[in-house]
């Protein structure tokens, strides 16, 4: 397995060549790339309507192209989820990648084209390990298994041909076979669609294989640490899998969950990698191993633009590309990619934190917010505020969420918190006021609205039982996959929900 692994890894380190091409002429590429997806569509039915022939510039295209949502491509994609072709993309389209979002109750499809699952969440996997080699050249991750948590796969029952499932089970399902023999646990488990059996059945599965990585969102993978601890008796998991090395996470911010990690994984020398991988595209990789910022990958087959938040909910809102944007400000992601998204806000707001080259952080959802009475307080100042009151109390959070308490009478509003702890603060007041006291610090407009409680009182935080949130999702069918709580919400509807389900259990 050594010299298999020497081969993989020298493999793997040729493409940081590339890599380091797109970071030092980030602009050709996006340029040239936006050329190549304009070209490619010019024949489609969306090609045609807006007339792909005659553009020639950016500014041309922003011009006659509007700036789309689920809602306004929803039409199209119906279509094709009946069978229909070369309506957004030239290419036969067959597979769909299902998300909830985190705002809406529906279910969106995402149309997964050949080329975007080839150039775009197939490369990013590949880049991914290619960084990862780069950075550590003794790795021997290849020596062994990676315990990958997948999604659900489901025929879509619209049309024989057309199948769905959420990302990571598309992704799973059109693997290489080379793949499938460093992957554990078997595709027959790792895409069991009732999680509470599935987690069950991936620790029984994976306790006696050489597991030297694992991926996956981090809630479910502590999830299934403890019930591969509960299963084996050891306390850590290196007991279990002495070689285990990495760990590749996404989807959620992972400062909430480091403290937890660093007891389940007691090594100063695992190596956690970040990377941005949504349903609609993989847009960033960690590349740097003491730094969480990510790379912007610029070379997936996705064109990018970006918009101010203070523009959103604008009717035509002004987007910006990739040589316009600016340090440290929120802007929404569009994007345009070969899966047939064209100018699509994804719903994400981003940082940059370097520009040359181009690195983000994501800072939240362009509806995932709290802004009732004008504080605009976004998941990243939320994340700041818990991550400092868990450091100065000893705590440790497993969920939460928090909305809005609007003007009553004379009374003042706030913002009303669910937060479900895995390890109680030593002082939950003393935890309360920091995290308001780190929220005045992070966002100055909630600083001002906190003034002698004008406008907004010291939040109201209710300290939730063990499992509420999971039961919550259970309740709704959301459990694992994509679905996951929302943080922040403008209006008091998960709140309120949780809250009742808290009082009818107790």
């Amino acid at each position: 397995m050594a010299i298999v692994n020497s081969i993989f890894t020298w493999l793997m380190k040729k493409r940081i060549h590339q890599i380091e091409l797109f970071m030092k002429y980030p602009h050709d590429v996006q340029e040239e790339w936006f050329h190549t997806l304009i070209d490619s569509a010019e024949n489609t039915e969306w090609g045609k309507r807006y007339d792909y022939k005659t553009i020639l510039t950016v500014q041309q295209y922003q011009e006659r192209v509007p700036i789309q949502n689920y809602d306004t491509l929803k039409p199209y994609i119906e279509r094709m989820l009946n069978g229909e072709q070369n309506i957004l993309w030239p290419s036969d389209i067959r597979w769909f990648a299902k998300s909830s979002g985190t705002t809406s109750d529906r279910s969106k499809f995402i149309p997964v084209s050949e080329e975007s699952l080839e150039e775009c969440h197939f490369k990013g996997g590949k880049d991914m390990l290619s960084i990862y080699c780069n950075n550590r050249p003794d790795n021997q991750m290849f020596t062994g298994k990676s315990l990958v948590l997948g999604g659900s796969h489901q025929v879509n029952q619209l049309n024989e041909d057309c199948f769905y499932g959420d990302l990571s089970a598309v992704l799973i399902k059109n693997l290489p076979i080379w793949a499938e023999f460093y992957r554990t646990p078997d595709m027959s488990i790792a895409l069991m669609d009732n999680y509470e059996i599935k987690m069950d059945r991936m620790a029984e599965a994976t306790i006696n294989e050489n597991v030297t990585s694992i991926s996956g969102v981090p809630t479910w993978t502590i999830v299934l640490a403890k019930k591969v601890l509960e299963l084996t008796g050891k306390s850590n998991l290196l007991e279990v899998w002495p070689n285990l090395e990495v760990y590749i996470h996404g989807a959620v911010n992972f400062t909430p969950y480091r403290e937890q990690f660093k007891q389940l994984i007691p090594s100063a020398d695992m190596y956690y990698l970040e990377t941005y991988n949504a349903s609609e595209g993989f847009f960033g990789i960690q590349d740097q191993d003491d730094s969480d910022e990510m790379l912007l990958m610029l070379d997936y087959g996705i064109f990018y633009e970006f918009i101010p938040m203070e523009h959103i909910g604008e009717e035509n809102p002004k987007a910006l590309v990739l040589g316009e944007v600016e340090l440290y400000k929120n802007y929404a992601i569009v994007i345009s990619t070969n899966g047939g998204l064209w100018r699509y806000m994804i719903g994400d707001t981003i940082q940059f934190t370097s520009l040359a080259p181009y690195r983000i952080k994501i800072t939240g959802r362009t509806k995932h917010f709290i802004n009732a009475f004008g504080e605009e307080v976004i998941i990243d100042n939320a994340e700041q505020a818990l991550t400092k009151a868990c450091q100065e109390t000893g705590a440790e959070i497993k969920d939460y969420t928090a909305g809005p308490i609007y003007f009553k009478g004379e009374k003042a509003g706030g913002h009303e918190w669910i937060i479900e702890f895995d390890k109680q603060p030593d002082d939950f007041e003393k935890f309360v006021d920091i995290m308001d006291q780190t929220l005045r610090e992070v966002n100055s407009d909630y600083d001002a609205k906190r003034f002698k409680d004008m406008a907004l009182c010291r939040p109201k935080v209710h300290n939730a039982p063990a499992h509420t949130f999971y039961n919550w999702l259970k309740a709704k069918d959301k459990l694992g996959g994509q679905h996951k709580v929302p943080r922040l919400a403008n209006e008091r509807k998960y709140v309120e929900d949780i809250l009742e389900m808290m009082k009818n259990a107790s």
